[in-house]
């Protein structure tokens, strides 16, 4: 039979309230693997153990286990009785379907009793592997890794460790709403938050039928993505043209790109309360474009009825552009669209705007008004991991309730 055992990455540091970091990995775990039927789930010291169905095959049980937050390395491991012959014929089974040049073993004692300690164990083991394929040990950098783990009740044995994308559960840490543009950024800003145990919600700011429905078909290429993380996703479209058009109408030139931020914010916020969201994301990185400057961003965040976090603000755009292409959302936002950032954008926009100013061009607007209207025209799109048949993916126009 095998197992699914996967390691604690920031759980392991919890004191009194690990159980809840636990059950929430528990949760997200049989929701990520929803499509087939899993065995029990135990948490056995600072990992879970999770039996998988025979139907179930190594490379998507691996491609899925690696996105689970939570998880530091995981393991597709092999239960046998607490019996040194047994540790080693399993091992020796391990190894035949991984062939290598070198290999070490890595023993992990988590039951005292056992009459043999950890590097007695690496020695007998690896002997038996030597005698059987003529591998030479190399203790530094090995080709292949022989995990052995002993616990009470049985030895877990895999072929190495894969690593988890860490950090804590999506869901622990409460919910928000992330703005996602189609660019590089939005998406990299969306995965560390959810690597922080946030769940999220997205909202889009669309120009279409103004320019072409390419950026619409980017957030909802990226959300589908950034779904498999957390497994159900909501996406709210906002149509964002007509507002731009009514602010270019009656405003001047260099403050429109706050102006239309702050709208953003506005509108963001809307959506969040009604989400019951209790934040924003965003992709801003200090000083990377004319809106993100200190004293615009303390503008545009004045908006927002929520706190706006900005896990990329001390980035630079080659370090986030890394963690896209990690990510796999690379190829997807450099992808030629039109998006509303680029709509009625002045040559010279403001880079140091005050708030006072800001605030009294806003009054000729019918801010309310032009909020609800946005917020009345946004279409929900929800998306789900793994995907089914019966989410069609478009919900609809957003409505209250």
């Amino acid at each position: 039979m095998r197992y699914l055992v996967g390691r604690y990455h920031e759980i392991a540091l919890k004191g009194r309230n690990q159980w809840r970091f636990v059950e929430q990995l528990r949760h997200n775990l049989r929701s990520v693997f929803a499509d087939v039927r899993l065995g029990k789930i135990r948490s056995e010291g600072p990992r879970l153990i999770v039996e998988l169905p025979d139907e179930l095959d190594d490379a998507t049980a691996c491609a899925r286990a690696a996105g689970i937050f939570g998880v530091a390395n995981f393991s597709l491991s092999y239960r046998v009785p607490l019996d040194l012959q047994a540790i080693k014929d399993a091992a020796i089974a391990r190894v035949r379907e991984h062939p290598a040049h070198s290999f070490r073993i890595s023993t992990r004692r988590g039951d005292k009793r056992f009459p043999m300690n950890s590097m007695e164990v690496d020695r007998e083991v690896g002997a038996a592997i030597v005698d059987a394929f003529g591998y030479r040990v190399d203790l530094h950098d090995p080709e292949l890794t022989v995990a052995i783990e002993i616990l009470a009740d049985a030895a877990f044995v895999s072929a190495g460790k894969i690593p988890g994308p860490g950090g804590l559960p999506v869901g622990i840490s409460g919910r928000a709403v992330a703005l996602i543009s189609g660019g590089i950024d939005s998406p990299v800003a969306a995965y560390r938050m959810m690597r922080r145990g946030l769940t999220l919600d997205f909202v889009h700011f669309h120009a279409y039928p103004l320019v072409s429905a390419a950026s619409l078909e980017k957030a909802c290429d990226l959300v589908a993505q950034l779904t498999r993380y957390q497994t159900r996703s909501t996406l709210a479209l906002v149509p964002f043209g007509m507002l731009q058009r009514e602010i270019v109408a009656g405003s001047e030139r260099p403050l429109r790109v706050v102006m239309y931020r702050r709208f953003m914010m506005r509108i963001a916020s809307a959506l969040a309360i009604r989400f019951r969201a209790r934040a924003l994301v965003t992709g801003e990185s200090l000083g990377q474009v004319a809106s993100q400057t200190l004293d615009n961003l303390a503008v545009i965040e004045n908006a927002a009825r929520l706190p706006v976090l900005r896990p990329l603000l001390g980035m630079d755009k080659n370090e986030i552009v890394e963690q896209a292409r990690a990510l796999g959302t690379f190829e997807t936002s450099i992808l030629a669209d039109q998006d509303c950032c680029t709509l009625f954008v002045p040559e010279h926009p403001e880079t140091h705007a005050r708030l006072a100013e800001v605030e009294a061009l806003e009054a000729r607007f019918d801010v309310d008004r032009m909020v609800a209207d946005a917020v009345g025209a946004t279409e929900v799109r929800r998306f789900s991991f793994p995907p089914r048949p019966e989410n069609p993916g478009i919900l609809g126009e957003y409505r209250d309730g």
